[in-house]
């Protein structure tokens, strides 16, 4: 009886024991560093709970054309590229005291709707009386950042800012970049992010293609200019991303959109001069142009359907490319 009950003793503890080193474990590949971490448990100290939709909507209401941009200098836009950099190989505190050298700050947030954390770098002036317009970053923190969604028109490609935050929602691994300033804030063409080189949002997505990261970059067009379609697929001035964008338009199609597929026939607005697309051909990362009409961008239904259907090029891309490479 006695050795019995000695080894009923003996085998719950060593239960006892299994238990503890898998809860163990368990919370080990949940930590930031792991890529299991969903982001669903208690806000982590210091993370700000926001509705990142809602808090991307009030940055860019401000947007105007005729203000709001100011150029930066080639110290500024390599020096915050840099400290994203340095953001994505783990080096938190040596980007934000780079970033603040340039007035940019760095803040952990935890998305209400979706439950995801997020590194967010935002110009410090993006309050001010007259704020610079040099953008703002968001990065996932519960996954190994791997591809970008970008915005490079916020506020004059009504809903693209929506939608971009729908697509980094729809994938783990996702980087938000958008554009801080209304296309025509500038001198001439000074804040058109998408065709300079001289920019903090070309800065950061160049940064991201150096780093062998997939990128979309999302666009929109009036309803006159393309017509008989609801979204126009391009490479750009590529073509390393011709697989993901027909796989792209596949799913689009399936999704009920009719899409203009630039490989196959001539489209408008295919990018061929887009900035971002020429530095990621020369990288040969893929990168994918795509324009919407307004309809897809105004939300509800339509939005989701196209996020959905992006999700399925950023799903893969996550899968595929866990680890950027820095060359």
């Amino acid at each position: 009886m006695r050795a019995h009950r000695s080894r009923f003793i003996t085998i719950a503890t060593l239960l006892l024991v299994v238990a503890g080193l898998a809860a163990g474990l368990t919370v080990l590949l949940r930590t930031p560093g792991g890529a299991a971490h969903d982001g669903r448990g208690p806000a982590p100290e210091g993370a700000e709970q926001i509705d990142l939709a809602r808090e991307v909507a009030d940055y860019t209401s401000r947007f105007a054309p005729g203000r709001g941009y100011l150029p930066p200098g080639r110290a500024d836009r390599e020096d915050i590229a840099a400290a994203i950099g340095l953001l994505l190989d783990g080096h938190r505190a040596q980007a934000e005291q780079r970033l603040s050298q340039r007035d940019f700050t760095v803040r952990t947030v935890v998305d209400r709707p979706s439950g995801h954390r997020y590194t967010e770098v935002a110009d410090r002036t993006d309050s001010a009386a007259t704020p610079r317009g040099w953008g703002r970053v968001y990065l996932d923190l519960d996954h190994r950042p791997s591809w970008s969604v970008q915005v490079p028109h916020p506020g004059f490609d009504l809903g693209t800012e929506q939608l971009g935050v729908r697509v980094l929602r729809g994938s783990p691994g996702g980087i938000l970049v958008i554009a801080g300033a209304h296309r025509k804030a500038g001198v001439g063409n000074a804040a058109d992010v998408a065709h300079r080189e001289d920019t903090v949002f070309h800065a950061i997505c160049a940064e991201l293609a150096r780093r062998g990261m997939p990128g979309i970059q999302v666009h929109g067009f009036a309803a006159s200019a393309v017509p008989g379609y609801d979204v126009v697929a391009s490479t750009g001035a590529g073509s390393a991303g011709r697989s993901d964008g027909r796989e792209l338009a596949d799913a689009l199609r399936g999704h009920g959109f009719r899409v203009c597929r630039a490989w196959v026939r001539s489209c408008p607005l295919e990018g061929l001069t887009n900035v971002q697309g020429q530095v990621a051909d020369a990288d040969h990362v893929p990168f994918l142009h795509v324009e919407f009409s307004p309809g897809v961008r105004a939300g509800g239904p339509p939005a989701e359907r196209a996020a959905a259907a992006i999700a399925a090029i950023t799903g893969r891309w996550a899968a595929t490319h866990p680890t950027p490479v820095t060359h």
